[in-house]
C-alpha cells in the first residue's frame, strides 16, 4: 500500500512497488509548489505515469528554502481525482446534465451573457473567483471579461476572511501589513494557530525557535489551548467572541501604565490624541473579567509586549470571522503602533506586491491627504521622468512604431502619462477592480472593501425583486456554494440567477448547481502562480511551469477566457495586429507601441491580460502563453517600486527594467526576489504624503468606547454551545483536495469538546452527537480534550463535500460547516461572517 515515509528529513510519498521505485529513480525532479496556504512552499516533484509519485520541499526556493509540512505530500489525491471534469457541461431542465462541445458552449455563454448587458446592464454580472490558495492567473485574464462585459461587483473567499483588516489597513496606512516573526523579541498569535496554518515561511521551526529561546516570548490570544498556545509564554485563552475586550484591556493598562512609544507616536502619526482620550477610559478589570482571562495575565502580556525591542502581531480567521472583527482588527494595529513597533527587525511592515490582491479603502479625509488614485506613488515618481526617452533609445527607427517613437516619444508615453496609465493598468490586471471611492451594493447597501462585496450579501443581492439585483454569477475555481455561510440559500441564490457558469477542475457542489460548467486544467498542468506576496524586506514571486499535458477535454482558464472575449468581439483585431508588428522590433518597441496603444484607448488597458494574451503570448517560450499577463505586471512592479526592483537586480532604463523582471520570472523554475528592501524602507510604502500613519478611525472609536455596554455573549438557553465552525487541524485543508482518503486521522471530523460538556450532555470517547444551529443541524462523532473550554466545541474545515466511490456513488465524509454557519449574524462594517463563533445545541445520540 501506498504511505507516507521520511528519510533524510524529507517527507516523500512512496509508491510501493519496486518497478515504480525503479521509474521513480529515473524520473526528473521537476520544481513547483504547493497550493494548499498561502505560503505556496516550493516543491520539487517526481512524475510517473501521470501521478505525483514523489514529492519533497524545493530546498532552492527563495522563500521555503527546502521547508514544507506534511499536507503537500497528498497533491496526488488533487490531481487524479475521481471528481474531474473533462468536458463542458450544460444543465438540462430536469437538473440533469449533458455534455456539449467547447464552440457551443462558448457560443451559448457569450450569447447570454450579452443579452443580460444588453437588457440590464453589465453591472448585473456577478464575478466569483480569484480566491484559490495557489490558482490566480485565471483572475487577472477574468478582470478582462469583466471588463468587456462592463461588470461592477466582485467577490471572493476573502471577501469573508480579510475584508475587515483590509479596510482597517486602509485607513491607517494604505496599505497590506505583515510582521517578521522569525526576529521579534515577542509574537504575538490573534485567533490563530500557525502551527496548522503556517502563514509564514518555515513556520513550524520558527515557532520552536521562539518558544525555546528564553530571551523571547510568545503571546497567544485563542479560546482553545492550540498546538501553539500550548507552546506560548502568554495563553490568553478568552472567553469565545470577547477578543475586543481582552485586546482593549491590554491597550487599556499600556495608556494606564504610560508604555507608548511617545518619540515614535509623535514623529510617525496623525489623531493619536483622539484614541488615547478613549483608551484611557478602558476599565481594564472589568474588561478582563468580561473575556475571562485573569487581569494580572492581561497587564503582564501588555507589558511584555510593549517593553520588548521589538514586537509583532499576526491576526486569522479566528478573530476575522467572530464578532467585532472589525474593531479587532483596529485595536491589534493599535497595539503595535503605539508601542513604536514598525520599519525594524523583528516588527511590522509594509511591503510590496508583484500583484496587489485587493484595491485600497479611502483614507480618514480629516489626515494628510493620500496620494489620489491617478497619480504615482513617491517611488514611482523617482523613476517614471527617464522611461521614455531610455525606453525609445532601444527601439529601431525602421520600425512603423519605431519610427513614430523616435519622432515624438515624449508625446506619445509621457511620464505624465504613465501616471496616469499607470492606475488604469493595476485595475486591468488585478483580481478585482480597485474602487476610486468607497460604495456600497445597489440591494443590501453593504461595504464594497477592496473591489469586493461582503460574500454572505451575495444571495441577499438575488433572491429579491430589486430592480438592480444581480442576475447571472461568473464563478471561477471556487466552491462558495459549499464555503459561505447558509449555503442551501446560495444555491438558491444561483438557480435564481438567468445564467450561471462555474470554470473547475472538480464537479463541485457549486458545479451541480451551474447551468455551464467548464471543465479547467489542474494546478499542474498549465502555467500557474500566485499573487500571496507578503514578505518584508525581500519579496518574492515563483511562476510554476506544468509538470504533465492537460487532460484531454479540459483547457487553462486564460485560454477559456480568451475564447469568450474573442466571441464577444468587443477588441479591434488591427489594433492586435499592429502590437503583433511592433513584437517583432523587440520588447522596447512593444512595450512603448503598448503603452501607445493604451493612451489611444484607455479602456484597452482594462483588457491588458486579454491583449497580452492574444500578442505577447503566442511568442513565449515553452508554450508559456498564460504567462502574458505577467508581462503587464512585471513594468507594472518596475513602475511602482523602481527602487525596490532595482537592489533586486532588475535595474536599467524603465520599460527595459520591468522586461528584465519578467524574463526571470519565465527563467527562473525557484522562485524569483522581486524587491530587496532595508528596513528603513518599510515608510516608502506608507501611503500618505507625510508617510505618517492615521491612528484615528473615527467609524471605529465609538465602537471601542461602546464595549463597557455592549453584549458580550449571543448564545442563549436554546443554543448555549459556541461552535467554531472551520478548525484548521493536521489532516485538514481547503477542498481543493475532494479524495476523503487523504486523510489519515480524525477522517470523518470528530467534534472537538470539552471533557466537562461531554460528562453534562452524557456522550463518551466512542459516543456521537447531533450538533443544530439556527440553520441546520448534523450527527457527528466527537473528540474529548481538554483543547477546548466548556461551552466551546469545533468542527474541522475542509469536510462535508461529496466525493464519487469507485463506482460513481457519490458518499459524503464529515460535516458540511456551511449548512450550520448562517449569512444573518456578520461584522457591521465588513460584512464578515461569524464561522467561528456559531451559536449551537449539543446533544448526546
Amino acid at each position: 500500500m501506498p504511505g507516507l515515509r521520511r528519510r533524510e528529513g524529507v517527507h516523500v510519498l512512496d509508491l510501493g512497488d519496486t518497478e515504480n521505485r525503479r521509474q521513480m529513480t529515473e524520473a526528473t525532479w521537476q520544481k513547483s509548489a504547493c497550493i494548499l496556504c498561502e505560503c505556496n512552499c516550493g516543491l520539487e516533484i517526481q512524475v510517473v505515469d501521470g501521478r505525483l509519485a514523489k514529492i519533497r520541499g524545493d530546498k532552492d526556493h527563495v522563500s521555503s528554502q527546502g521547508y514544507t509540512c506534511e499536507k503537500p505530500l497528498r497533491l496526488d489525491k488533487y490531481q487524479n481525482s475521481r471528481d474531474r471534469i473533462t468536458s463542458p457541461l450544460r444543465r438540462r431542465d430536469d437538473g440533469s446534465y449533458e455534455e456539449i462541445d467547447w464552440d457551443t458552449a462558448i457560443s451559448e455563454i457569450a450569447a447570454k451573457l450579452t443579452g443580460i448587458k444588453e437588457t440590464h446592464g453589465g453591472e448585473r454580472i456577478l464575478f466569483y473567483a480569484g480566491g484559490g490558495q495557489g490558482n490566480h492567473l485565471p483572475a487577472a485574464y477574468g478582470q478582462s471579461l469583466r471588463a468587456a462585459l462592463g461588470t461592477k461587483y466582485y467577490s471572493n473567499a476573502l471577501a469573508q476572511e480579510k475584508t475587515g483588516e483590509a479596510w482597517v489597513d486602509g485607513k491607517l496606512y494604505g496599505g497590506h501589513t505583515k510582521g517578521d516573526v522569525e526576529h521579534a523579541e515577542v509574537a504575538m498569535f490573534i485567533g490563530k494557530n500557525p502551527w496548522q496554518t503556517h502563514s509564514f515561511p518555515r513556520a513550524r521551526p520558527v515557532l520552536k525557535e521562539l518558544a525555546r529561546d528564553p530571551q523571547r516570548s510568545m503571546i497567544v490570544l485563542d479560546p482553545r489551548r492550540s498546538e501553539t498556545a500550548a507552546m506560548a509564554d502568554f495563553h490568553l485563552q478568552v472567553r469565545p467572541g470577547t477578543d475586543a475586550w481582552c485586546l482593549a484591556a491590554m491597550l487599556g493598562a499600556i495608556v494606564e501604565e504610560d508604555l507608548i512609544d511617545h518619540a515614535f507616536v509623535d514623529d510617525h502619526t496623525h489623531g493619536v490624541d483622539e484614541v488615547l482620550e478613549v483608551l484611557r477610559e478602558v476599565p481594564v478589570a472589568q474588561y478582563a473579567a468580561t473575556c475571562a482571562v485573569p487581569e494580572a495575565l492581561i497587564r503582564a502580556a501588555a507589558r511584555r509586549f510593549a517593553t520588548a525591542a521589538s514586537a509583532m502581531t499576526y491576526e486569522d480567521l479566528g478573530t476575522q470571522q467572530a464578532p467585532n472583527s472589525t474593531l479587532v482588527s483596529y485595536l491589534n494595529k493599535l497595539l503595535w503602533i503605539l508601542t513604536g513597533n514598525f520599519g525594524k527587525p523583528g516588527t511590522m511592515a509594509l511591503h510590496s506586491w508583484f500583484a496587489r490582491l485587493a484595491g485600497e479603502p479611502p483614507a480618514d479625509p480629516r489626515a494628510t491627504p493620500r496620494r489620489p488614485a491617478s497619480t504615482l506613488t513617491r517611488l514611482q515618481r523617482r523613476a517614471v521622468a527617464s522611461a521614455v526617452t531610455a525606453g525609445a533609445a532601444g527601439v529601431s527607427r525602421a520600425t512603423p512604431w519605431g519610427a513614430r517613437l523616435h519622432k515624438g516619444a515624449t508625446n506619445t508615453v509621457s511620464a505624465k502619462l504613465l501616471a496616469q496609465l499607470a492606475p488604469v493598468l493595476a485595475d486591468g490586471l488585478a483580481a478585482g477592480a480597485y474602487p476610486r471611492a468607497e460604495r456600497t451594493t445597489p440591494v443590501t447597501g453593504a461595504r464594497v472593501i477592496g473591489g469586493m462585496i461582503p460574500a454572505n450579501s451575495i444571495a441577499e443581492e438575488i433572491l429579491t425583486d430589486h430592480p438592480e439585483r444581480m442576475r447571472a454569477i461568473w464563478i471561477d475555481s471556487s466552491n462558495p456554494a459549499h464555503s459561505l455561510p447558509d449555503s442551501d440559500r446560495f444555491k438558491k441564490a444561483m438557480r435564481a440567477c438567468d445564467i450561471t457558469v462555474v470554470v473547475d477542475v472538480a464537479f463541485t457542489e457549486t458545479a451541480r448547481t451551474a447551468d455551464y460548467v467548464l471543465p479547467a486544467s489542474t494546478q499542474f498542468e498549465k502555467w500557474e502562480c500566485t499573487f500571496f506576496n507578503l514578505e518584508f524586506p525581500h519579496n518574492s514571486f515563483q511562476l510554476r511551469a506544468p509538470l504533465l499535458d492537460p487532460t484531454p477535454g479540459t483547457l487553462g482558464e486564460p485560454e477559456i477566457y480568451a475564447r469568450v472575449i474573442r466571441e464577444l468581439g468587443v477588441v479591434d483585431e488591427g489594433v492586435l495586429d499592429r502590437l503583433r508588428t511592433a513584437l517583432t522590433a523587440g520588447p522596447d518597441a512593444f512595450a512603448l507601441a503598448f503603452f501607445s496603444a493604451a493612451a489611444a484607448d484607455p479602456s484597452l488597458m482594462k483588457m491588458a491580460g486579454f491583449v497580452l494574451h492574444e500578442t505577447l503570448g503566442p511568442t513565449l517560450p515553452n508554450g508559456a502563453r498564460a504567462a502574458a499577463v505577467l508581462w503587464g505586471l512585471a513594468q507594472l512592479c518596475v513602475l511602482s517600486y523602481p527602487e525596490g526592483t532595482a537592489r533586486a537586480g532588475f535595474d536599467g532604463p524603465l520599460l527595459q527594467a520591468g522586461q528584465k523582471l519578467f524574463e526571470a520570472v519565465l527563467r527562473e523554475r525557484a522562485g524569483v526576489t522581486f524587491t530587496v528592501d532595508e528596513w528603513e524602507h518599510a515608510w516608502d510604502y506608507v501611503a500618505r504624503k507625510d508617510d505618517r500613519i492615521t491612528v484615528a478611525i473615527p467609524e471605529l472609536l465609538p465602537e471601542l468606547r461602546a464595549l463597557a455596554d455592549a453584549p458580550s455573549s449571543w448564545t442563549t438557553d436554546e443554543f448555549p454551545f459556541v461552535l467554531m465552525a472551520g478548525e484548521r487541524r493536521a489532516f485538514t485543508a481547503n477542498d481543493i483536495i475532494r479524495d476523503p482518503s487523504w486523510r489519515r486521522r480524525d477522517a470523518d471530523g470528530a467534534l472537538r469538546i470539552s471533557p466537562s460538556d461531554a460528562e453534562r450532555i452524557g456522550v463518551a470517547a466512542d459516543g456521537r452527537v447531533r450538533i443544530t444551529t439556527e440553520t441546520g443541524a448534523a450527527e457527528v462523532g466527537v473528540e474529548i480534550t481538554d483543547v477546548m473550554q466548556p461551552g466551546h466545541v469545533s468542527l474541522p474545515n475542509g469536510l462535508g463535500t461529496d466525493y464519487p466511490d469507485e463506482s460513481g456513488n457519490r458518499e459524503r465524509t464529515g460535516v458540511p460547516l456551511n449548512e450550520l454557519s448562517g449569512a444573518l449574524r456578520r461584522d457591521p462594517i465588513a460584512g464578515t461572517p461569524w464561522h467561528k463563533y456559531v451559536p449551537a445545541r449539543v446533544e448526546a445520540v
